[in-house]
């Protein structure tokens, strides 16, 4: 294997697309499987990599969401091609059955696709069922097969209590899970505290995983979410959570009268305000969730490197943690994860 080739092929598939070239694409990877690369290695060395630059290309305005939705469609269709056997049939399932899905409220369904992907290659039996799938779907699922495993799906830390709730249902039936995506930490620290009983951080570690055997522990099936997370006994993230309507609308009021241009906002600059500050309300959740203020700041330091390549000034985002605080006067571990995140996003900005 070249790697002169994979990286002509990387940026080959990338103009393609880029420019919405569905066919070009797909020709360029057809070509490309065999003389430059297995199925495998093209799926978790050139597709997963393109998807992080379109991904990179977004957040850096240099592709519309439009556009970026095009390309992550086509590499959707890359990585369908690459994941069917060229001889038509595929290998027999000879490793057993395992179920792949995304978090319930996950519509980022290329990572597990990829992870699907590269375990039918390796000749599993798996049942793909996509992005954002409803936990009591899955548990019928599983009650209807004989999956000797869960592969659980998030990019998006708002889901990790979708996802605890994923896994103590997995585990209710006698099921395993294997925790993969951004969701859980760079580490797969969130994995762990949600009881997952594996991880792994990307295609070929979960085949591996898999290989080596994913079991769940007898206590498993009996647990509940405040075992894993005694933290939850305050029920601050209860009480952020059913008030999250409320704190949006008085933090954009807050907004309103301490800042004369946001008064000056047409519909579509309000709306996206809120949306805004709607997802700072549920990254909180979250933090508050897993009690790590890291989860909260990483959305914030992302969020201004967003701002600035939109020539909006991060430092904006300030007065909403400010307002925050305020009306969460009486939530201790709150007011720490919103003082730690305005340190850490001052810190960024400076930087």
């Amino acid at each position: 294997m070249s790697r002169s080739a994979l990286d002509t092929l990387r940026d080959d598939l990338w103009r393609a697309v880029a420019g919405g070239d569905e066919a070009a694409a797909l020709e360029l990877v057809r070509r490309a499987r065999g003389p430059v690369a297995d199925a495998e290695t093209l799926l978790v060395a050139v597709v997963a990599d393109l998807q992080g630059r379109i991904g990179a290309a977004w957040a850096e305005d240099r592709l519309s969401v439009a556009q970026e939705h095009a390309a992550t469609a086509i590499n959707d269709r890359v990585v369908t091609l690459l994941s069917t056997p060229e001889t038509g049939g595929g290998p027999p399932a000879r490793r057993g059955r395992v179920v792949v899905a995304c978090v319930e409220g996950e519509w980022h369904a290329l990572p597990a696709r990829l992870v699907a992907g590269v375990l039918r290659l390796r000749g599993w039996q798996v049942d793909f069922l996509g992005a954002q799938t409803p936990t009591r779907h899955l548990v019928n699922h599983l009650h209807r097969t004989t999956a000797d495993t869960v592969l659980l799906s998030s990019s998006l830390p708002t889901r990790l209590p979708a996802a605890h709730a994923a896994i103590s249902a997995c585990h209710a039936v006698g099921t395993p899970v294997l925790a993969g995506g951004a969701a859980f930490g760079p580490d797969g620290r969130y994995a762990g505290r949600l009881g997952a009983d594996a991880w792994a951080p990307g295609a070929r570690e979960a085949a591996d995983v898999l290989a080596a055997g994913v079991e769940t522990s007898a206590s498993s099936a009996t647990r509940h979410p405040v075992d894993d997370l005694p933290h939850l006994a305050d029920q601050e993230y209860t009480l952020v959570v059913r008030a999250r309507p409320r704190l949006i609308k008085q933090t954009l009021a807050d907004l309103s009268d301490r800042h004369p241009d946001v008064r000056r906002y047409d519909d579509e600059q309000r709306e996206r305000t809120a949306e805004t500050l709607a997802h700072i309300v549920d990254f909180l959740a979250a933090a508050l969730y897993v009690d790590d203020s890291d989860v909260f700041t990483r959305f914030l330091t992302w969020s201004a490197d967003i701002l600035t390549a939109r020539r909006v000034p991060a430092l904006s985002l300030l007065p909403a943690l400010d307002s925050l605080g305020e009306q969460l006067h009486d939530f201790p571990r709150a007011r720490r994860l919103l003082g730690d995140g305005a340190a850490g996003l001052t810190d960024h900005t400076r930087a």
